[in-house]
């Protein structure tokens, strides 16, 4: 039997998710909560947390590290939207096993918690090729940045792209914008949005195909 604690602020996406998780005979959700009260896993010691990635406040990283160190046999999985290259490095860094996309079907939550149980550490496709330059270039070359010339973007997702492409971080870009690191996150989710793109690199090679195609 494989036990699972979910961290998860939205009420009805908790309980919703436990009762699917716990008609399946080889899991049961032996605790839940809705952000940093991570002592409420401390008599249920459960094989693997599911943590949402979008936690109030932005504290999703720091209660993966109270986790980890709170309770180091606990397997983390993050849950997410359009997680970054960024956060996945972050989460990875505090010893995160997995990430599954919130979009995913159940058959694949079942099977990410079965795997990290047994040790393996799981990226979904799409996180496992955004980590390679090749989705930007196949962006490129099936004309993307073309279709998205009519799209509506802020003048500071504009400067967020331009940064992006630059090579700059999420860090970086909050210094030179003189912003939280926590906005620019924001910013860069809804450029993934309107772009429907999923990766920084992607968004690199969005920005320097577009000067590239632009007269000067």
């Amino acid at each position: 039997m494989i036990s699972v604690a979910l961290i998860e602020d939205n009420r009805l996406v908790r309980e919703g998710i436990s009762a699917l998780l716990n008609q399946h005979p080889d899991l049961k959700v032996v605790a839940g909560a809705s952000g940093a009260e991570t002592s409420l896993l401390r008599d249920a010691k459960p094989h693997v947390v599911l943590l949402d990635l979008g936690l109030g406040h932005g504290d999703s990283l720091r209660v993966a590290e109270q986790v980890k160190r709170d309770f180091p046999e606990s397997k983390v999985i993050v849950m997410d939207l359009l997680p970054v290259h960024e956060d996945i490095v972050e989460f990875v860094n505090v010893g995160v096993s997995g990430f599954i996309m919130k979009d995913a079907t159940l058959d694949d939550l079942v099977n990410t918690i079965r795997s990290v149980a047994q040790g393996e550490h799981v990226l979904p496709p799409q996180m496992t090729g955004s980590l390679f330059s090749q989705i930007a270039r196949d962006a490129i070359a099936k004309g993307r940045p073309e279709a998205l010339d009519s799209v509506r973007m802020t003048p500071r997702e504009r400067e967020v792209i331009n940064l992006i492409a630059e090579g700059l971080g999420n860090k970086e870009i909050a210094t030179r914008i003189n912003v939280a690191t926590h906005t620019v996150k924001s910013h860069v989710r809804n450029i993934m949005e309107k772009l429907t793109l999923h990766t920084r690199l992607q968004i690199a090679a969005y920005a320097n195909e577009r000067r590239a195609t632009t007269p000067a």
